[in-house]
């Protein structure tokens, strides 16, 4: 079953359960929550103590019996009871008593491309949780896509890639629909992994998890495809020592080193467009891709995919919540494509 315009505009809020942030969009008000998808509990006594920003804070500074989880992994929800508590303290409880009183609560939500039906039934039991009647589930490509103002419902090729914290979903898109798509295993959260390994290997310096993004965010004066030297003092743990400690790190090797996870996107890129039509490899020729989701935010990484490439590429506006946006415009009514894909709940 295919899930309709008609029916979509019947939902009251969507959310995008993301890895790394969870969004929800109301209709009629937009934009309530743009969160991270994480939640500090009490192991002793099973508490929630803190969700959202002041959890992610909380992230390697806890005592033994608190434990922050992030009950999303990969666009999937992989602890339903913990996504719904986590849920519901971030809408708070006047917005969750006002989407309450609406009759026959329905619920629109975003799942990664080629979900599986468990992913899928997940994603409804969360919400149904929090009170929805109904659940209409939305492949996030499309989504994205109309979030970031492409025309997808138009008869030529739009590529887009969605850049997420733990999965890089990449497709080519005509008359609203998937011509072609592959999900690649590698996002944020690999390009964090690369970094904090290499200055374990080559500067024996142990980097606390939550500098990691500071570090990336120090290079975008340099790039990851500028050439030259260039210097980042960079604060951390020594590995033999354990005491604080401060290197000077090549921002060329830190460019080597990212550049490793990223070839699966590229090898990905080549995957989609092997098996698109040539007619609308033609249309990408002029057209490019498009890049949404927050990893897209990386500094350089959209210079070394039109370097890999040789095709235009660009970075939406607000890639980071192109998805529940793209959502919150069918809701309302804002998109009249001539077709739409989505899954179905």
């Amino acid at each position: 079953m295919t899930v309709s315009l008609e029916q979509l505009r019947r939902c009251h809020f969507a959310v995008d359960l993301g890895a790394a942030r969870t969004r929800v969009y109301v209709k009629g008000v937009g934009l309530v929550v743009d969160e991270p998808s994480a939640a500090a509990v009490n192991t002793r006594t099973g508490a929630l103590i803190a969700v959202g920003e002041l959890a992610e804070k909380m992230t390697g500074r806890t005592p033994e019996h608190i434990r922050v989880v992030r009950p999303v992994s990969g666009g999937t929800v992989v602890d339903i009871e913990m996504a719904q508590r986590m849920l519901r303290n971030l809408l708070g409880d006047k917005l969750r008593r006002t989407l309450r009183r609406k009759p026959r609560l329905r619920a629109a939500a975003c799942t990664p491309h080629d979900a599986d039906p468990l992913a899928r039934r997940a994603a409804v039991e969360t919400l149904v949780g929090l009170g929805a009647r109904r659940v209409e589930l939305v492949d996030t490509l499309i989504a994205a896509a109309v979030g970031g103002g492409l025309p997808v419902e138009q008869p030529e090729a739009t590529m887009i890639i969605v850049c997420g914290a733990a999965t890089t979903q990449i497709a080519v898109l005509s008359l609203g629909a998937i011509v072609t798509a592959t999900r690649v295993p590698v996002g944020g959260e690999a390009i964090d992994r690369a970094v904090v390994q290499h200055l374990r290997q080559q500067h024996e310096l142990l980097l606390p998890s939550q500098s990691v993004r500071p570090l990336q965010l120090a290079l975008s004066g340099n790039g990851l495809t500028t050439q030259g030297p260039a210097k980042t003092e960079i604060h951390g743990r020594d590995v033999a020592t354990g005491l604080a400690r401060s290197v000077q790190v090549d921002t060329a090797a830190v460019r080597h080193a990212i550049h490793t996870p990223l070839t699966a996107v590229l090898d990905g890129i080549g995957k989609v467009l092997r098996v698109c039509p040539p007619d609308l490899v033609a249309d990408l020729a002029d057209r490019g891709i498009t890049m949404v989701g927050g990893s897209a935010l990386l500094p350089g990484l959209d210079e070394l995919l039109r370097d890999g490439t040789g095709m235009p590429v660009r970075i939406a506006e607000r890639p980071d919540v192109c998805a529940v946006q793209g959502l919150g415009a069918m809701m309302e009514g804002r998109i009249q494509p001539l077709v739409l894909n989505p899954l179905a709940g």
